[in-house]
């Protein structure tokens, strides 16, 4: 019998514990995770309690980790972004293939310095763009190269990040300063510029981008506002945002409506309960105003893209939607499909033709993370080792392809809308 794959976790919070490491729980015949770091004692306790980890190689700093000899075959890298790229490069220079969060970095050097470090130790690098592992994005890529509808002319894609979910990692949370983190198409649309390139099949040339931070500003917070929601807020009965409302009530994430998973566990720090949120949200980020917190990447933003085989995209991000999904429609010479992860549905119409409604086969179980997308990942990276190196769907080539759009597309909205033609923006980072 095959011995599982071995991992070592730079990171044990929501991605890396969460999301990637119950790969091990679902088929323990192909992961077992040996060591793991992250600065806060209760993540490693978890660690120790879910996994088994020893004690011993549960260290407090991803660099102590790294300063031990080679642990596992894998080095599975969930930190915040700006740490993703040294980690991974040492993790190389140790001998470890690498599993990495997205996004590689904000920095298109880093992501290019990484780029090469993997062809140069000939280690595998593959970054989590999930998304492309899900039977929505599979049947919907293979429907287009299939011709169903003709030759690819138009892609019009949205992702609707959910008011929520934006005021939870983008207005309080980890990844609301871009200086601190990523800009907003990169931390959360790496995934959709990913995909675009995808399903468009060919390189992107330029794009133009506008977008800004409208509401999540001081200036628009209602009259009698305090600076955290449970110091007497006087607008609380009102406010979407209201924390207690969004953490203990809300039909989307409320612990008192059974959702006991993300974001909760993100805010408790751990399993959740009513005593720990309220305690995190008297004295934690997560129980501050959206409207005094210090914010500052937008909640609105909309790319247009040319790709080199003639195909237009357009993709628009908003934190201004009811629920967290994302939707989709191509139009080719022959037809078009429209599409709904949420739903599950593609609509694909050939011309003249009755409509015929698409199920994607995704599984309902507990690891069923973005559509299925998170065991997908994790399934093939493991055929992906076991193998010795097949092509992967998101391999560092492409994915670094894929950061190039979105940075170009920040690089765009700063500059009021200019458009960026990519291999200009390369050549001028390069020097």
């Amino acid at each position: 019998m095959k011995r599982p794959i071995t991992f070592a976790i730079c990171g044990c919070g929501s991605r890396g514990l969460e999301a990637y490491a119950a790969y091990q729980k679902h088929r323990p015949d192909r992961m077992k995770i040996v060591a793991g770091a992250d600065c806060r004692p209760g993540r490693l306790a978890l660690l120790r309690e879910r996994y088994g980890v020893a004690e011993e190689l549960c260290f407090a700093s991803d660099e102590r980790l790294l300063d031990q000899p080679k642990l596992a075959d894998v080095m599975l890298i969930a930190t915040q972004d700006r740490q993703h790229v040294p980690a991974a490069l040492r993790a190389l220079d140790k001998g470890y293939h690498v599993l990495l969060e997205k996004p590689i970095s904000p920095e298109l050097s880093e992501c290019r310095c990484l780029l090469e470090k993997a062809r140069e130790t000939g280690r595998i690098v593959v970054v989590c763009h999930v998304l492309r592992y899900t039977p929505f994005y599979a049947v919907l890529e293979s429907l287009v190269r299939r011709g169903e509808i003709g030759r690819l002319e138009t892609i019009d894609a949205v992702e609707h990040v959910g008011y929520w979910h934006y005021a939870h990692s983008f207005v309080r949370g980890n990844w609301r300063r871009a200086d601190e983190t990523s800009p907003m198409i990169l931390a959360k649309s790496c995934h959709d510029m990913d995909i675009l390139r995808w399903l468009a099949g060919d390189r992107c040339l330029k794009v133009q981008s506008f977008g800004s931070l409208d509401h999540f500003r001081a200036e628009n917070a209602p009259a009698g506002a305090a600076a955290r929601c449970l110091d007497g807020c006087a607008c609380r009965e009102s406010c979407l945002y209201d924390a207690e409302r969004i953490y203990l009530d809300s039909r989307h994430c409320g612990l008192r409506q059974g959702r006991d998973g993300w974001p909760n566990n993100v805010v408790a720090g751990g399993p959740p309960t009513e005593e720990k949120l309220y305690e995190a949200l008297r004295t934690g980020p997560y129980g501050r105003c959206v409207y005094h917190c210090d914010n500052d990447v937008v909640d609105h933003q909309t790319v247009s893209l040319t790709f080199a085989n003639g195909v237009h995209a357009t993709f628009t991000m908003t934190a201004f939607t009811e629920t967290c999904r994302r939707t989709i429609k191509l139009t080719g010479t022959l037809g078009e499909i429209e599409g709904d992860m949420e739903k599950n549905t593609l609509l694909l119409r050939r011309f003249g033709r009755e409509e015929e409604v698409i199920s994607p086969d995704d599984s309902k179980s507990e690891f069923a993370g973005h559509g299925g997308g998170d065991a997908g990942l994790m399934e093939q990276f493991c055929c992906l080792i076991e193998s010795g190196g097949a092509e992967s769907l998101t391999g560092i080539d492409a994915s670094v392809e894929s950061h190039v759009m979105a940075l170009a597309a920040e690089a765009s909205r700063l500059r009021g809308g200019e458009t960026v033609v990519l291999a200009d923006f390369q050549q001028t980072i390069h020097t």
